[in-house]
């Protein structure tokens, strides 16, 4: 159904009864998990995590296994709402109070004005050339990522095929590793470490360190939240009652927003809710948790391996360009030129992947909200005008001369740690309210909700007190 033939509903209108579709086969419900590891698997997995081993040792690394299985759940209770109504967590919340809506699309502003991303690729990419000036390379490829957005037909196929090609290369990458660098006692110590030092702190890491890893490792903050858009556009579930976001220029239709839908509670729906479900859970853990555990895991064994002990590592600029050439050293120039190859591509489609992360949830939210009967502010439209503000702000940060990397990455995933609590407490609320009995959320995962508030709030409030404070 085209956009135009679509009347919009209100903020209130009851939902629409359809019946649930036909889940796939598993193999064609692969991407969404991929997109969300593909663009998470960037500034955590190369940078702050393999930085912190480094310097501190492997002691942390069960703070990355407790945060992907923590991150696992909140994901999955985003999906479980938008495959119930076809409606993103975001439109959900905004239903009860708008101000959500705005809160969250702030946090993701704030969140991804900071070109850390992009800023990280370009540094890394003038180590493999030999220079460069980081500054406009970095805005360069802040416009030629936001000519691509504009020129897709599908925006999310060509999300979907970025994110797919870097985790192929990134794999490729681990694999080599494993076998060219990583020896026997590293496994040995790495293993030794999560379970010896299993709760324990190293000395001299700062609780603004941890805050940021846990927001960087997989995903964090608002790049959580557009699983919703991104399995809506896939056709999971309701959402395959909701057109594609498209490009207004190449495109024809395009996701509303506005819709709301539920299914009949009889056996018939529920025997297919319950394969979506299971299959959705199956994609989301094989393709998210799985290969964000082993890139975190094998990148921090790989800085420990190369770097632990070394006095000279006060930066993540000096930390690459010393683990690249390390490995040339070591392995040989191949392995140098390898692994800065693989860093620039993983850091510059993260950065596609998180300018597409904060152009959906302010196009949906805007258009459902506010724009509604404008017949020129479409959602695409909105999502383009959204994706190149932030290219405009992120390049006038890096003009104005705040261009240091790790200072930018520290800033964005500090704030993810913390949007993550506050719509992780929204999230139990909306799918226990929201959601008939059948299928909402209760038992086991709500115990693992309130585990993971009681997570990212410990860690949000401790920060706050002992960096901030002073205390």
């Amino acid at each position: 159904m085209s956009t135009t033939e679509r009347t919009p509903a209100t903020t209130t209108a009851a939902p629409v009864e359809h019946d649930l579709p036909d889940p796939p086969k598993l193999r064609k419900m692969v991407g969404p998990g991929v997109i969300a590891v593909g663009i998470g698997m960037a500034a955590g997995e190369i940078i702050i995590w393999p930085y912190l081993t480094s310097v501190a040792g492997l002691g942390l690394l069960w703070l990355a296994l407790v945060t992907l299985v923590v991150q696992v759940f909140i994901n999955m209770e985003i999906e479980r709402y938008t495959l119930a109504t076809g409606q993103t967590v975001v439109a959900g919340l905004s239903r009860w109070w708008k101000g959500w809506g705005v809160v969250i699309c702030l946090a993701g502003a704030f969140q991804y004005v900071w070109p850390g991303w992009a800023s990280s690729a370009a540094t890394v990419f003038t180590y493999a050339v030999g220079g460069g000036d980081v500054v406009w390379i970095t805005v360069g490829a802040l416009v030629a990522i936001g000519v691509l957005l504009t020129a897709s037909p599908v925006i999310y196929r060509t999300v979907e095929k970025a994110e797919l090609f870097k985790v192929g290369i990134t794999l490729f990458f681990l694999a080599v590793v494993l076998v060219a660098v990583i020896t026997a006692s590293t496994w040995q110590e790495s293993a030794g470490a999560v379970v010896r030092d299993f709760g324990q702190i190293p000395q001299g890491v700062t609780f603004a360190m941890l805050l940021s890893a846990i927001g960087a490792a997989g995903a964090g903050g608002v790049h959580n939240l557009v699983l919703s858009n991104w399995i809506r556009d896939k056709g999971y579930g309701m959402g395959a009652h909701v057109p594609r976001l498209v490009s207004p220029i190449t495109g024809h239709d395009e996701a509303s927003g506005t819709d709301r839908f539920t299914f009949p509670q009889d056996e018939t729906n529920l025997a297919r809710w319950r394969v979506w479900w299971k299959r959705a859970n199956t994609e989301h853990v094989m393709s998210f948790f799985v290969v964000c555990l082993i890139t975190i895991t094998v990148m921090s064994m790989l800085g420990f391996q190369t770097l632990f002990g070394r006095d000279d590592l006060s930066d993540d600029e000096t930390f690459l360009r010393i683990q690249g050439q390390t490995l040339g050293a070591e392995v040989g120039h191949w392995m140098q030129i390898l692994f800065f190859a693989v860093a620039t591509v993983s850091l510059f489609a993260a950065a596609l992947g998180l300018l597409d992360v904060i152009g959906r949830v302010a196009g949906d939210f805007v258009k459902r909200n506010y724009l509604q009967s404008s017949t020129f502010w479409s959602e695409s439209k909105l999502y383009l005008a959204v994706v190149w503000g932030e290219i405009l702000l992120g390049s006038g940060i890096m003009l104005s001369g705040v261009d240091e990397p790790l200072v930018l990455l520290l800033i964005s995933t500090c704030a993810a740690s913390v949007v993550t609590l506050l719509y992780s407490v929204l999230l139990v609320r909306l799918n226990r309210r929201e959601l008939p009995k059948a299928i909402r959320l209760r038992g086991g995962r709500l115990a693992m909700m309130v585990l993971a508030i009681v997570f990212y709030g410990f860690f949000a409030v401790t920060t706050l007190v002992t960096e901030l404070l002073g205390i």
